[in-house]
C-alpha cells in the first residue's frame, strides 16, 4: 500500500463529477460500492426496545452502518467500519462479490472507536476466524487505541490484523481506490473521527456516518475547517450522517444539543443546492427510532420529495469512469 499527499483544498475545488450510476444501469460494472447497514451502532430493532416491530419482521430489520468497495477486475475487497453485524454482511458480501479467499477483504477502513464502527474485529480474532494478517487501516489514535487495549491487542499481537496508520487529508493507495481520511467534529472519547473520500480512475464517494454539525465542522480553527457542500460538490455520491430525523422522534428528551445533524436541517440546508448536487446525498446510519427506517413512512416521501435519497441495504454504485 502506497500513501501520498493530497491538499485538502486540491480535493474540495476537483471539478464537479457526473453522477453516479446504479450497478442496474450499468452492463458491466468492473468497480462498485456496495451498501451493506444502514442502522446506528446498535441497528435496528435494538436491544432493550421489545416493542420493535422489527423482532417479528424480519423485512425491518437494519445492520449497522457499512459500506464495501469491490474491484471486480482485480478481485479485491475493501470493507469500511467492522460493525457488530461483520459475519452477516461478509455473508451478504460474499453472496454478490464471491471470493476464494478468508475473509476476502483486502482493507478495512475504521472511522472511529464507537462501538458499531469496529468492534466487528473481533470475529476476525483466536474465538472466530482467526484471519491472518488483515490491513486495517486506522488514524493514529485509533491505531494506537487498539494496540494498547485488550482484548483488540490481541488481534494485533496474533497478528490477526496488520494495522495502517493514516494520517488526515493523506490519501492511502489501495489497488485502483485512493482513500483519503478527512477529519470531522464528533465524540472524540478515545479516538479521532474521520469520513472518507473514495477516490476510483474514473469516479468519487464520501462516507461519512457520524458528525456533530456540518456548522461546527465549517468553523473548526486548526486548519481542517471545510464546508459540506465543497465536498458533495466534488463527488459522485455521498452518504452523510442521518442518525435522526428531527426534534421530538425521541418521547420527552430535547434532542437539540444531540451531536448529530437532523435529516430536516440537513435538507434545510441542502435546499438551495441544485437538483443534480441533492440527488448525489444518500443519507445513512439511521437510529432506531428514525421514521425513515421504516419503507411506508411518510418521512421517506419527505426526503425523496425534496430531491435527496436514502441508502437502503443492497444499493450498488457503479463507480466505473
Amino acid at each position: 500500500m502506497k500513501t501520498c499527499s493530497l491538499a485538502l483544498g486540491a480535493l474540495i475545488l476537483a471539478a464537479a463529477p457526473a453522477a453516479a450510476q446504479s450497478v442496474s444501469e450499468t452492463e458491466a460494472c468492473t468497480l462498485e460500492l456496495i451498501v451493506l447497514g444502514v442502522g446506528q451502532d446498535g441497528g435496528a430493532p435494538q436491544l432493550g426496545n421489545s416493542m420493535d416491530p422489527a423482532w417479528t419482521d424480519p423485512s425491518l430489520r437494519r445492520l449497522a452502518t457499512s459500506i464495501a468497495v469491490v474491484d471486480h477486475q482485480l478481485d479485491e475487497r475493501y470493507l469500511f467500519e467492522a460493525t457488530p453485524d461483520i459475519r452477516e454482511q461478509l455473508y451478504r458480501l460474499d453472496q454478490i462479490a464471491p471470493t476464494g479467499r478468508r475473509p476476502g477483504l483486502d482493507g478495512i477502513f475504521l472511522t472511529h472507536g464507537h462501538m458499531g464502527h469496529y468492534t466487528g474485529l473481533m470475529f476476525l480474532g483466536h474465538e472466530s476466524m482467526g484471519a491472518q494478517g488483515v490491513p486495517v487501516f486506522a488514524m493514529p489514535r485509533m491505531a494506537d487505541y487498539l494496540t494498547s487495549n485488550g482484548p483488540w491487542s490481541q488481534l494485533v499481537r496474533y497478528g490477526n490484523i496488520a494495522l495502517q496508520p493514516m494520517r488526515d487529508g493523506v490519501a492511502v493507495e489501495a489497488g485502483r481506490l485512493s482513500v483519503t481520511p478527512i477529519a470531522v467534529p464528533h465524540r472524540q472519547e478515545f479516538t479521532e473521527v474521520v469520513g472518507y473520500r473514495i477516490d476510483t480512475p474514473g469516479r468519487s464517494a464520501f462516507f461519512l456516518p457520524d458528525i456533530d454539525s456540518w456548522e461546527e465542522w465549517e468553523a473548526w480553527e486548526d486548519g481542517t475547517a471545510m464546508r459540506i457542500e465543497d465536498v458533495i460538490a466534488s463527488v459522485d455520491v455521498a452518504y452523510l450522517d442521518a442518525t435522526f430525523f428531527a426534534n421530538g422522534e425521541i418521547p420527552g428528551r430535547d434532542m437539540s444539543g444531540f451531536p448529530h445533524p437532523f435529516i430536516t436541517h440537513s435538507m434545510e440546508r441542502f435546499a438551495d443546492l441544485p437538483a443534480s448536487e441533492r440527488a448525489k446525498v444518500r443519507f445513512i446510519h439511521f437510529n432506531h427510532t428514525n421514521p425513515v427506517r421504516y419503507p411506508d413512512a411518510p418521512e421517506r416521501d419527505v426526503v425523496i420529495e425534496a430531491g435527496f435519497n436514502l441508502a437502503d441495504e443492497g444499493e450498488r454504485v457503479c463507480l466505473d469512469g
